[in-house]
């Protein structure tokens, strides 16, 4: 074993389940992320899971930001707070 896998090996524990030893990738693409083995911070990345989730997140921020949309447009909230924000003439003193 390697010094530098001792000092980082981390224990974490599973809600009803005993704690279970994990490894945080020192190198690699997978740099400062928790692996079950040290073997998998350097393990090829998957292009076609990359690029599958990358049109989720994509997809979603869309479905997202068009209800977000949605809500700012007809929540109470929103219809007093542009009620009270109307721009008022100024008048000249």
């Amino acid at each position: 074993m390697i010094v530098a896998e001792i000092t980082t090996r981390a224990y974490q524990r599973r809600p009803g389940k005993s704690p279970s030893l994990k490894f945080r990738c020192n190198t690699g693409p997978r740099k400062g992320q928790v692996r079950a083995s040290p073997a998998a911070c350097n393990a090829p990345l998957n292009i076609k899971a990359s690029n599958t989730l990358k049109k989720t997140r994509t997809a979603k921020a869309g479905i997202t930001t068009a209800k977000t949309k949605i809500t700012k447009r007809s929540a109470q909230g929103s219809q007093r707070v542009k009620k009270f924000n109307k721009t008022r003439k100024r008048t000249r003193i």
